[in-house]
């Protein structure tokens, strides 16, 4: 399910956390101010405007509108362009009003309003309304030809959820059966009805036209938002630049508006080595490292560089993984990979204490099974399903699937003639998975499987998966605190289910392949139809713990670690909290410049 921003059904790439820069309080401009609770006790002060940041992309982003194309680097530049109706208390991690000032919900669960809140308006001074929100649901979230939209999740018995204006500042959502994560759904960002119609079935176009919204090309005053920045200038391959949104709606509890920074760079830097550098020259204000990165830095601060370390216990941010295509085209290694038997024997042969020592150097932890095991409402601990890393085990385990070395030439065999033989994918620009890749390659020589590691950008690996064109896959989808954010990625049969593609719905929105799922995936299947309509918590709870018992057992992936989320920022900047990380893209909102 891919609520905003990004990164429910975008992949964060490896590696790739984001800071979270709080203030204490904001309020709606022209109202009283409204305390923001849970942030006393982190330290958090006024500021004043003024002030630039600096902070690094990845690579260049492929369009400026968030729904046109599926890209971990524009949801980034997104979260400063855009709003949603409800967002994050960065302390809580409950929702609160957003775009939205109230809400209620019937009885039955099946009908929302919600109030939207007045006098707030686009960068450009036109009014938000709420027909810019029914436009945004209508005409791209629910346009299935929209590349990053969402029809699937807003689609309930065949048809589309309906949004209705009822007046300029009331939407009404009528839900067939009730469905519990729902508000979780509406964080998504809402766009501007008076700039896009032109490129929407409404407003006479065909419906794949809104992908060819704002290209990177487009004239930054075309790409209009409500958040706290706007577009100021685009140099693909270099930098993203933004100014103050100066129609911003927020304020600090003192009714200063917000953001307090004039502007925001996003310097474009796709080597994480290179990122490093230009954060250590003072080209780049704050960078989110990895675990190999953490000791030369905070050894650095410690001896008086200009910028402090953080670390903590992360709920966001993404677990790396391994996935077997159980679909590959070589059909003897898709019946080996569908096998139970040999995914359990990869297993014992991943070293995992290996990878948290030497790759991450030790700030990571065991991981959960489609849950963070942060997540005090839904996570199972399953922890002894991940068994130990064991090679002689792992080799017994293949010499009884029959899967030995038969030629004498050290790799097993899956036929006469036939090596038991794959490539690995993974991304090379990724600051851990290079590492990973060959920790893995190394260890599955031992047991007589020879792994080719076959290097990508780590921006194309969700692209990769969801073709069908890998063997074994090195890579990782981000945390959320409801599993039903992740539906589409762990129920069977949805949009991201990539390593069992067969499954997947013969028409959008269709039902999945059932007939051809494995017992196990039938029975998951079932729990996520089932929690999506289940409003008890308890139930929810008993539900997705039996789901993380069936992922533990049969493996549809190998979760790796779960990496803590390390971030490092300049002295120069107040109000740096990380919490437990990402929502999931920075949020830099309430800076404070101080020198």
């Amino acid at each position: 399910m891919r609520s905003t921003p990004i990164l429910e059904s975008r992949s964060l790439a490896a590696g790739t956390l984001a800071l979270t820069l709080l203030l204490a309080a904001f309020s709606v401009a022209g109202a009283a101010p409204k305390k923001v609770s849970g942030y006393d006790s982190l330290g958090v002060v006024a500021g004043k405007p003024g002030g630039n940041l600096t902070l690094v992309l990845g690579d260049s982003p492929q369009s400026l509108n968030y729904y046109g194309a599926i890209d971990n680097n524009l949801g980034l530049v997104s979260q400063q362009l855009f709003d949603g109706l409800v967002e994050f208390n960065y302390a809580t991690y409950k929702l609160e009003p957003a775009l939205a000032e109230s809400w209620t919900i019937s009885p039955d669960g099946k009908t929302y309003i919600f109030k939207i809140r007045q006098g707030v308006k686009w960068s450009d001074g036109e009014a938000f309304t709420a027909d810019d929100v029914v436009f945004t649901y209508d005409q791209i979230i629910e346009n299935p030809e929209a590349r990053a939209g969402d029809a699937a999740t807003f689609t309930q018995g065949g048809k589309k959820i309906p949004f209705e204006a009822t007046d300029k500042y009331t939407v009404k959502v009528t839900l067939q059966k009730p469905t519990p994560a729902f508000m979780l759904q509406m964080r998504n960002f809402i766009m501007p009805k008076h700039r896009l119609l032109k490129y929407s079935v409404e407003g006479g176009a065909k419906a794949a036209d809104i992908n060819t919204a704002w290209p990177t090309n487009v004239a930054p005053a075309e790409v209009v938002g409500t958040g706290a920045f706007r577009l100021s200038a685009y140099t693909a391959g270099q930098k993203v630049s933004l100014i103050r949104n100066p129609n911003s709606w927020k304020t600090d509890a003192k009714g200063t508006k917000l953001p307090y920074l004039d502007s925001l760079d996003f310097l474009i830097i796709r080597d994480p080595q290179a990122q490093v550098a230009q954060f250590l020259a003072g080209n780049v204000d704050q960078l989110n490292i990895t675990g190999a990165q953490f000791p030369d830095l905070k050894q650095k601060e410690v001896a008086g560089a200009p910028f402090r370390v953080t670390r903590n216990t992360a709920l966001f941010g993404s677990p790396p993984f391994v996935a077997f295509n159980f679909d590959a085209k070589d059909a003897a290694l898709a019946k080996v990979f569908s096998d139970l038997k040999f995914r359990k024997a990869m297993q014992s042969a991943l070293n995992r204490e290996r990878m948290i020592d030497t790759v991450y150097n030790g700030l990571a932890g065991l991981p959960g099974h489609g849950v963070a095991p942060a997540n005090k409402d839904f996570y199972a601990n399953t922890k002894a399903s991940l068994g130990s890393f064991d090679l002689k085990a792992a080799g017994a385990a293949l010499d009884a699937m029959g899967l030995k070395d038969s030629d004498g030439d050290g790799v097993r065999n899956i036929a006469k003639g036939k090596n038991l033989e794959f490539d690995l994918t993974y991304g090379t620009d990724s600051s851990v998975y290079p590492a990973i890749a060959t920790i893995i390659q190394n260890d599955f020589k031992q047991i007589g499987v020879k792994v080719n590691l076959q290097g990508i950008l780590a921006k194309n690996l969700l692209s990769t998966g969801l073709s069908g064109n890998y063997e074994m896959i090195l890579h990782a989808f981000g945390d959320q605190p409801d599993p039903e954010l992740r539906r589409p990625i762990w129920e069977p049969g949805g949009a991201l289910y990539y390593w069992h593609r067969s499954l997947q719905p013969a028409t959008d929105g269709g039902t999945p392949n059932v007939a051809k799922m494995f017992p196990w995936e039938k029975e998951i299947y079932t729990i996520f139809e089932t929690a999506a309509v289940t409003p008890e918590k308890s139930q929810r709870k008993a539900l997705y713990t039996r789901w993380q018992s069936l992922f533990a057992y049969n493996l549809p992936v190998i979760p790796l670690l779960k990496p803590e989320n390390i971030g490092a920022v300049s002295n120069k900047y107040g109000n740096y909290i990380y919490n437990l990380g990402v929502i999931p893209g920075y949020n830099p909102v309430p800076l404070i410049y101080q020198k």
